[in-house]
């Protein structure tokens, strides 16, 4: 083969797999959207796979507003059910669009996601457009997060 040839045919192997590669804020959003995902199914084991073994940070609006450690989303999510179920809120979901911020420094990552949350306040259907935030830490099994925060505005029930 000519070596003109051969650097080309080099080249075009160069591309396709930078082509193919995933972007840095695809991979930090992989976990966001499994976590997201999984909490709108109900499956925190398969959330609970997006976050960092050694631990978790979350603030939220749901009292007492701050959970750490590596039992933070366990306690988290019993805190968020008995909220709910105080408030008669049923069919949480959370929908979240395109990032505004991605911020990828080494092994380390800052996410900003609009969300929005809607449920059902005692039958009536509320929406609640937040901003969902995430640090991430890349680890020997990727990116995993470490810690988020839910920056809700006051909810709203939605027009008739």
């Amino acid at each position: 083969m000519r070596p003109i040839a051969l650097l080309g045919m080099l080249a075009l192997l160069g591309v396709s797999a930078l082509a193919g590669a995933a972007t840095p804020e695809a991979q930090v959003m992989a976990p966001i959207h499994l976590f997201v995902d999984s909490f709108n199914k109900g499956d925190l084991k398969a959330a609970a796979t997006a976050l960092s073994p050694a631990g978790l940070a979350i603030i939220d609006d749901v009292p007492p507003h701050v959970w750490t450690g590596p039992n933070a989303l366990d306690t988290w999510s019993k805190a968020l059910a008995a909220a709910d179920q105080a408030a008669g809120n049923t069919d949480g979901a959370v929908t979240i669009s395109k990032p505004t911020r991605v911020v990828v420094s080494a092994d380390y990552g800052y996410v900003v996601v609009p969300a929005v949350y809607t449920y059902k306040a005692k039958g009536v259907a509320v929406r609640e457009p937040a901003h969902l935030v995430c640090a991430l830490q890349k680890g020997a099994s990727g990116w995993q997060i470490t810690g988020w925060t839910w920056v809700g505005t006051n909810p709203k029930p939605l027009a008739k």
